[in-house]
């Protein structure tokens, strides 16, 4: 059974009783200056601007206050969302938080508030960072039917995404971080994407 032992350590695990998968990302990721002017680039457009703007109304609709940006992409949403701080493990998205006196550490304090755009599929210990919400967790990411369909998707990136969720799967993961859902929609996709949802969580 060495080619089963092999891909459960090295492949895709998929659970469908969980909704939910994991792939063994590599430590070495491809977070540079180049993945930064990428995403620069991709939020300098018509697009780009209207995703912020949801994104922005997302929260608006069950939340006034400040909130720390979790993996800024480009930069757009914490220097369009009036107060937000920023966090990001690349190095170039440091620097610009730094340049802007906007950086804040995630894991240094809890925060009323978490967004967290195209992020959570990304991050090794999803758990531990969601706990650091006191309140609300904005998401937004690639939701799936099934294994087979990851494994055709344009999100199935090996050097990126750790963790791929169902609908039912991502709400039974936030329950069991003690969050419920007050808002799903896929604006995200109604302007372009492909495969995105939205959520809202509150912790209860």
């Amino acid at each position: 059974m060495t080619l089963f032992s092999n891909e459960l350590q090295n492949g895709l695990v998929w659970l469908p009783e969980l909704g939910m998968g994991r792939y063994p990302v590599p430590a070495d990721r491809p977070y540079n200056e180049d993945y930064f002017a990428r995403y620069q680039a991709m939020a300098d457009t018509s697009m780009g601007q209207q995703l912020t703007a949801a994104r922005i109304q997302l929260v608006m609709r069950h939340y006034h206050g400040p909130v720390l940006d979790v993996g800024i992409g480009s930069g757009q949403f914490v220097s369009s969302y009036p107060g937000a701080l920023g966090f990001d493990v690349n190095p170039a998205g440091v620097a610009w938080l730094h340049e802007r006196n906007a950086y804040a550490d995630l894991y240094a304090s809890r925060w009323r508030a978490l967004t967290m755009w195209d992020v959570l599929e990304h991050i090794d210990d999803p758990e531990r960072a969601v706990r650091q919400a006191k309140e609300f967790v904005f998401v937004s990411l690639p939701i799936f039917d099934n294994a087979e369909h990851i494994l055709t998707s344009r999100h199935y990136r090996k050097d990126e995404h750790i963790w791929y969720w169902t609908h039912e799967g991502l709400l039974m993961w936030f329950e069991a971080q003690g969050f419920t859902c007050v808002e799903h929609n896929t604006i995200e996709s109604r302007l372009g994407r492909d495969g995105i949802s939205s959520y809202a969580f509150r912790r209860k």
